[in-house]
């Protein structure tokens, strides 16, 4: 039997020889907060009564799941508000898959798509995996977007996708409704607005989903991941024109969405009030991340996500490594002199300052 013994001896696409799969450090630390997960668990009563739903899913487990997920694009509507119909919903196995449903649909060999860097960095990879080409627009010096600006760049760079990350990650800065509006009257293709941390917004902010109305390319993606504290469920979803979900169509998988997935996801959604309480603990942690870290003499970024971004980081391998090594994981996300926390629980919140405080103030 012959032995393949590297990557490069493989017929491999030549447009994704030399990429770096998705990854961020995994390790059996106390404390983990480098991946913006929702370090609460799911409350115990809400658990049992999605262990039922899922109970009630497996006698039927044996056929195929509904192709539509009927149930649960109607209570993504619900949730969402806005007016939203089921038939504007759209969902996947976590945002990722929705946001590579788009590019499937929407980009592809010979197009393009465009981001503000830095942001997510799945952006660009699931764009090259679709056989599309990447483009990297530019923020401010704080990593903000003024509308004309943003509108020239799209203009320039005429893409047949934009995806915008509000709040961004992983800087975790707003974005205000009026530069997505300048985007879209910019853009020839249709426009992202990726709301994974749309919850941990204050309360009185507004959302995108108020802009669909008339505006036939652009799409609101959502997740379960964070602030409903599901990431290992994999549930995301989105809410466009009704067009644009048929797009979608087009190139999802079959049966996408397992019977489980979708049992969960209802019974999650029917408990949302429950769900959605440990946001305001999350925030409050934030903001007490935030206020330590300038007290240390560090620069954290203001933030509506569910991390904080922080600069004055003299060598931020060497800190992530002495948080490491006291028991705390962080991200290094690749931006000079910064690192980035998720805030957790109060615990955890405690655990990662006492270790920052450790190592002594920056120079």
């Amino acid at each position: 039997m012959e032995h393949v013994t590297s990557l490069d001896e493989l017929p491999l696409r030549d447009d994704l020889r030399g990429l770096t799969p998705y990854g961020a450090p995994q390790a059996p630390l106390p404390v983990a907060l480098n991946v913006n997960e929702n370090t609460h668990p799911v409350p115990d009563e809400v658990a049992s009564d999605i262990l039922d739903d899922i109970a009630l899913a497996l006698r039927d487990v044996n056929r195929y799941p509904d192709r539509e997920f009927t149930a649960l694009r109607e209570g993504f509507a619900e949730y969402l508000g806005h007016d939203l119909r089921a038939e504007q919903i759209w969902a996947g196995n976590g945002s990722n898959e929705v946001l590579q449903h788009i590019m499937q649909a929407f980009a592809g060999p010979g197009r393009s798509a465009f981001g503000f860097a830095p942001t997510y960095s799945m952006y660009p990879l699931i764009t090259q995996g679709t056989g599309a080409r990447w483009i990297a627009g530019a923020r401010n010096d704080d990593y903000t977007i003024d509308p004309d600006d943003a509108a020239r760049q799209v203009l320039a760079a005429d893409p047949d996708v934009v995806l915008l990350c509000s709040p961004n990650n992983p800087t975790g800065t707003p974005l205000a409704l009026d530069v997505i509006d300048a985007v879209y009257e910019a853009a020839r293709g249709v426009v992202i607005v990726d709301e994974a941390y749309q919850e941990f917004a204050p309360h009185d902010a507004p959302s995108a989903l108020s802009l669909l109305d008339g505006r036939p390319r652009l799409a609101v993606s959502r997740t379960m991941s964070k602030a409903f504290a599901f990431a290992g469920a994999r549930v995301g979803y989105l809410a466009a024109d009704p067009a644009f979900i048929d797009a979608l169509r087009l190139v999802r998988l079959p049966y996408h969405l397992s019977a489980l997935t979708q049992a969960a996801a209802v019974a999650a959604l029917r408990n949302s009030s429950t769900m959605l309480r440990m946001v305001d603990e999350i925030v409050e942690q934030r903001e007490r991340i935030s206020a330590t870290l300038e007290a240390l003499g560090y620069t954290p970024h203001e933030s509506w996500s569910n991390f904080v971004l922080f600069g004055g980081v003299d060598d931020p391998r060497d800190v992530w490594q002495k948080l490491y090594d006291r028991g705390v994981l962080v991200r290094d996300v690749g931006i000079a002199h910064h690192l980035r926390v998720t805030a957790g629980t109060e615990a955890e919140t405690t655990a990662f300052l006492e270790a920052l405080a450790s190592i002594g103030s920056p120079s």
